[in-house]
């Protein structure tokens, strides 16, 4: 990675890694709540609890892994001098996390 390209403004760098631990925060918080959803016993549907905590334990280790890559190709793309990678991992995100908080709705009313 370090050996391609020019070095890029190290205010570029930095952001770009400021952005990388946002992304692994996030991923730990998804961590937290998938393991805390699965310890506390509610009245819903236990098989729905279970496929939510699961899904939250996945979204985070999958966070976790796209932010890696996310980091990577920015750097990468800026040693390069070509243009920024956009992520459509945010907009997956997003949509799975709806969808998880319909099912956590269903399960705590």
């Amino acid at each position: 990675m370090y050996s391609h390209g020019s070095t890029p403004d190290p205010r570029f760098s930095l952001a770009n890694e400021r952005t990388f631990l946002a992304w692994v925060r996030t991923s730990l918080a998804l961590l937290a709540g998938g393991v805390a959803l699965d310890a506390v016993e509610l009245d819903g549907p236990h098989g729905l609890q279970s496929a939510l905590a699961a899904t939250l334990v996945a979204l985070g280790l999958l966070g976790a892994g796209v932010s890696w890559l996310r980091w990577a190709a920015t750097e990468r793309a800026m040693r390069l001098r070509r243009p920024l990678p956009g992520t459509a991992a945010l907009a997956w995100l997003a949509v799975v996390l709806m969808i998880v908080a319909v099912g956590l709705v269903v399960l705590v009313l």
